[in-house]
């Protein structure tokens, strides 16, 4: 496990500032930050959800599907990252959004994952109530939610050492399940076996893959920004993404046709016992200090572009960690699921941008490249991106109506091609044609 001194002394993890390259690690060390947030509760339900409506040649057919679109999408944003050593939200001020486009972006990251990290917590302390006891549901919530609002304020370095711990120990458990069920089942008659619930489409099916994760894959910046080449992102997201979709889903698939099932309690206490569902459960805390590190970084720079404040991450992390946890003990938390899953709509079109910005029009590169020589972020951003505003609102009005195909992707396409066409095409002509009225 490396270290890196510089970072543990700047808890802030240069949040407003490129990351330099003497703070970076080596791929394996962010690619196990990443397989750790594939190897938790929602990805095993998805496996399983997949098994139980789905034969097993067309489930891995959707994990195909999904993880491919994943890959491409995090690779892409991911490079960005690692190129300019900025988070997603820093990165979106030259890349089609602007200074307080990127405010508003910021703003919906915070509200989005610090809701799902109290969505988090609340499926953790609701395991740990059930199954070990000691201390009611607000005392697992409380102890959980503050135990990794503790860890993320010490950054990138603690969270790293947090999987090294959790993601072996789901390996175990993962590899126990299967075992267990290998029993009484062969693994032909596993893989041959009908759905045991009603049928899901494949289409469906890689909806829910690719739609799990798309949020994590749009965000990819805030992590790969500690990548020293563009190779390692390439080869961390294809070995993370593709070895977590694989070995937890075709577990939970193989699983739900042993146990005729897509319930994970049912299935994980089937198969390896209570032992098995503390891991699976604790596994949980790996995606949730991703969730709260990212919604970190959100607030940061929104009160840095809009108040022109500069707070630290330490102490963002514990102001809204401290509100999610005590969100997460809200009564009416699955009514603010649907709020949240609206609300996610709106952050897979910022994939389409940012890509379409920094690779095809390239319209802030030279300015980024001059500021990367001095190690710096560049002086000057424009306030507002109007084309990129529209095509923002473009794709979250793609996702929100249009259910046909996967939405999170239709979202994430939609607005990168209604950005290409404006900022590439429209926005040049209608300056062409203003100048020669002028």
């Amino acid at each position: 496990m490396e270290t890196r001194p510089d970072i543990n002394r700047d808890l802030d993890d240069f949040t407003l500032s490129r990351v330099p390259m003497g703070a970076r690690y080596s791929w394996l060390s962010v690619a196990m930050q990443r397989f750790g947030q594939l190897s938790c509760l929602s990805q095993f339900m998805v496996g399983a959800l997949l098994g139980y409506g789905m034969t097993f040649k067309d489930a891995f057919l959707a994990l195909t599907l999904g993880a491919v679109i994943l890959e491409i999408v995090s690779i892409f944003v991911g490079i960005a990252g690692q190129r300019e050593g900025m988070s997603t939200a820093m990165l979106a001020r030259w890349t089609g959004f602007g200074q307080h486009g990127s405010s508003l972006l910021s703003l919906v990251i915070a509200i989005s994952l610090v809701g799902w990290f109290a969505v988090q917590n609340a499926i953790f302390a609701s395991g740990m109530q059930s199954l070990a006891g000691g201390l009611p549901f607000w005392g697992w919530a409380l102890a959980c939610g503050l135990a990794v609002t503790l860890v993320v304020t010490f950054g990138f370095s603690a969270m790293a050492w947090l999987a090294y711990v959790t993601v072996p120990a789901f390996m175990v458990l993962a590899g126990w399940s299967i075992a267990s069920a290998l029993m009484t089942h062969s693994l032909q008659s596993l893989v041959n076996s009908a759905a045991p619930g009603p049928s899901l489409s494949l289409t469906a099916g890689a909806t829910m893959v690719a739609g799990s994760f798309i949020i994590g894959a749009v965000v990819t910046p805030d992590m790969s920004r500690f990548n020293r080449s563009a190779f390692d992102v390439v080869r961390q997201t294809v070995v993370s993404i593709t070895f977590g979709e694989y070995l937890v889903g075709l577990i939970g698939v193989l699983l739900a046709h042993a146990v005729g099932s897509a319930d994970v309690v049912k299935i994980i206490v089937t198969t390896t016992s209570f032992v098995g569902i503390i891991i699976l459960v604790a596994s949980t805390a790996k995606i949730n200090d991703w969730n709260l590190y990212s919604a970190s970084l959100g607030v940061v720079n929104f009160f840095q572009n809009v108040f022109g404040v500069a707070i630290s991450r330490t102490t963002a992390t514990l102001v809204i960690g401290s509100c999610g946890t005590l969100l997460s003990l809200w009564g009416g938390l699955q009514q603010f699921t649907g709020f949240l899953i609206v609300l996610g709509v709106a952050i897979p079109p910022v994939g389409g941008i940012m890509i379409v910005d920094y690779f095809v029009l390239r319209r802030q590169r030279a300015l980024l490249d001059r500021s990367a020589i001095r190690g710096a972020v560049p002086d000057t951003s424009e306030a507002w991106n109007l084309p990129g505003l529209v095509s923002w609102a473009v794709g979250f009005l793609t996702g929100f109506y249009i259910s046909a195909g996967i939405p999170s992707i239709n979202a994430l396409c939609a607005a990168g091609f209604s950005y290409w066409l404006i900022q590439g095409f429209l926005a040049p002509c209608c300056a062409k044609l203003t100048s020669r009225n002028a």
